[in-house]
């Protein structure tokens, strides 16, 4: 926990970290298909509402029961064909 100090006031900001511990491996070319949402914001650099936007828009987000997860490959195609026809 962090501890800031401001006008003589102590202000105690709780930094929310995720760890994802196959991260490396996903970077190193042995990519996961499906992801949760914390995976994913680390993965693409993105918030998890832009993501989860993103995914829905892309049909890539699959819900089972009590969790919802993104599929890579859908989304990678997605973001592809979408940076082509930007251009």
């Amino acid at each position: 926990m962090e501890e800031l100090y401001y006008s003589c006031d102590l202000i105690a900001w709780e930094t929310e970290t995720f760890t994802v511990p196959e991260l490396e491996k996903i970077l190193a070319g042995k990519k996961k298909k499906y992801i949760r949402y914390e995976e994913g914001i680390t993965l693409y650099s993105m918030g998890k509402i832009p993501l989860r936007e993103l995914a829905q828009e892309a049909h890539a987000l699959i819900y089972l029961k009590h969790a919802a997860v993104i599929n890579t490959e859908i989304l990678d195609e997605y973001i592809e064909r979408y940076h082509k026809n930007k251009r």
